[in-house]
């Protein structure tokens, strides 16, 4: 017994002395708990919307006040003309736009009955339709306080319009974030292992005698993989378009180079992970540790980023999938050029380059 129970002091020994092992035992089920507990919500809040109040009277105003303080919008434009609605929306900025119509108190006082219009983006249909009724909700509260003690209620008619998703398919919001976590993991997956495999392989010498300079090495590592997840991509909008029914109102060339932006940015964070790891098993543990939740979780493919806390929305910004979805979204279901996408398109080029740069580094050192 004396030699079983020292056996397992040793090992007892071993775990608390190994900084890793502890890691993963304790750090990582509290990391995954916060993340998960703060990520994962049916919630909205810190929303953007923006108000295009025709009659500015107390009534609208009042509505306008309670929607601001639930806690569930925030105030990102007051529109002034009916043109700058389409904008809103398109620039990306804003979620929902609230309509009252002109003389809303009158028609309240004179006939008992006036309209509300509640425009949402849906291209995120489950976001939409909690916009929509939260906001229906608050209008109806507004209206029940209005009634009490009153010998003639007044009655307003809502009026609910979902943009560039009119039936709420859950295919508009699946299909481009699916699309974007395909290309990431398959990507970089395929090109984690390609150094990490000519080291194994023991052919890694032969590309170290060789005349060539070390970009050269890592843009032949890369170019053929382009191409094959060029067909990747294209399939994907293949299958989102007339098996999904999600239309592409935008340019297909734009679509083609964002997407190729996107892929060698996949390829530069996978040639990096095998830069920095010694075996196959250990690159594709990474690949999938560091992309598979983030992507998930961090890049509002299912979550919106609004509705969390400020600290994970600063991680969101880390995730390259959040922008390729935004861009996605806008060229498939708003038939946005690059002027709207411009932002999104440099952030990915910069991460492009900054993981190539990184790789090559890498290698020179290892050269």
């Amino acid at each position: 017994m004396k030699p079983f129970l020292g056996f397992v002091r040793k090992e007892f020994y071993h775990i608390l002395r190994d900084y890793r092992t502890l890691l993963v035992l304790f750090g990582m089920p509290v990391a995954q708990m916060l993340i998960f507990g703060f990520v994962i919500s049916t919630e909205i809040r810190n929303v953007n919307i923006a108000v295009y109040d025709q009659s500015n009277d107390t009534y609208t105003r009042q509505i306008t006040d309670k929607l601001l303080s639930s806690g569930f919008f925030r105030l990102h434009q007051r529109i002034q003309s009916p043109g700058q609605i389409q904008q809103a929306f398109r620039s990306g900025k804003v979620k929902e736009v609230i309509v009252y119509e002109s003389d809303f108190a009158g028609k309240l006082l004179r006939s008992g009955l006036a309209n509300v219009q509640i425009i949402a983006d849906a291209s995120d249909a489950n976001q939409a339709h909690m916009m929509v009724g939260y906001t229906t909700e608050i209008i109806l509260s507004c209206m029940a306080s209005w009634n009490k003690n009153v010998p003639s209620p007044v009655n307003v008619q809502i009026k609910p319009r979902m943009l560039y998703n009119e039936n709420l398919s859950s295919a508009y919001m699946f299909v481009p974030g699916t699309m974007a976590m395909i290309l990431m993991l398959i990507c970089t997956l395929m090109t984690s292992i390609s150094i990490v495999r000519e080291k194994e392989t023991g052919s890694m010498e032969v590309l170290l005698a060789s005349p060539l300079r070390p970009f050269q090495i890592i843009g032949g590592k890369v170019l053929p993989y382009i191409v094959l997840s060029l067909i990747n991509a294209v399939s994907v909008i293949f299958l989102g378009v007339f098996v999904f029914g999600v239309p592409v109102h935008g340019s297909f060339l734009l679509l083609f180079i964002e997407c190729l932006l996107y892929i060698s940015l996949a390829l530069s964070v996978g040639i990096f992970i095998s830069t920095v790891t010694s075996s196959q098993q250990l690159a594709l543990f990474l690949s999938m540790l560091i992309l598979m939740l983030p992507t998930i979780l961090l890049s509002g493919f299912i979550f919106p980023v609004e509705s969390m806390p400020t600290i994970l929305q600063w991680l969101c910004h880390l995730m390259p999938p959040k922008y390729f979805i935004t861009i996605l979204k806008n060229v498939m279901l708003k038939g946005t050029g690059i002027d709207t996408v411009w932002r999104e398109t440099i952030v990915l080029l910069g991460m492009t380059m900054l993981f190539m740069s990184l790789s090559i580094k890498r290698f020179q050192i290892r050269l």
